[in-house]
């Protein structure tokens, strides 16, 4: 758990818990909203639940309150760069609440993950960003990232994963 005192103002950023996932459910369908891909969403809150709290879980929160209010969150896992031989971690989702924005607390949690990279010796720390989104570009080279125009990333799913991989398997 991280806390941060800004003025009168407080930040804390802690793991989530079972508790949360209404929250974190939330959260998931607001960054939707934001980024027009409400429709994209067939998770339910059980499904991240699932995914969250197994017994060895893959995926993981991290939930951002300001002043005890949940103001964001970033849900992340690990991969592996066969390059560096070493595991990194992926960003999946990050969001800050409208009223929460331009408090530091999405380069709070950016922060947070890079030292957990630092402190486990993970070789990276990636995410991916719509290309529309230049409030967010800007932020994520303003911290230093490199945008890497590239690469694309590839995507197989729903009826397009299942008819590869029938074709796949005759």
């Amino acid at each position: 758990m991280t806390r941060l005192m800004t003025g009168e103002s407080s930040l804390t950023i802690r793991d989530a818990k079972p508790a949360d996932i209404t929250l974190i459910y939330s959260l998931v369908r607001e960054l939707a909203d934001y980024e027009r891909l409400s429709d994209e969403v067939s998770a339910t809150a059980g499904d991240i639940a699932t995914a969250l709290f197994a017994p060895q879980p893959r995926l993981f929160c991290d939930l951002a309150e300001w002043d005890g209010k949940a103001a964001g969150f970033a849900m992340w896992f690990l991969n592996f760069s066969s390059f560096r031989g070493r595991h990194g971690i992926y960003l999946e989702d990050i969001f800050v609440r409208p009223p929460f924005r331009a408090k530091g607390i999405g380069k709070a949690l950016m922060r947070g993950l890079a030292r957990r990279c630092l402190a486990q010796g993970y070789a990276r720390f990636e995410w991916a960003v719509l290309d529309w989104n230049a409030t967010a570009i800007d932020f994520y080279r303003n911290i230093g990232a490199n945008v890497l125009d590239d690469w694309r990333i590839c995507r197989l799913s729903g009826d397009a994963l299942a008819q590869f991989a029938g074709r796949g398997a005759h």
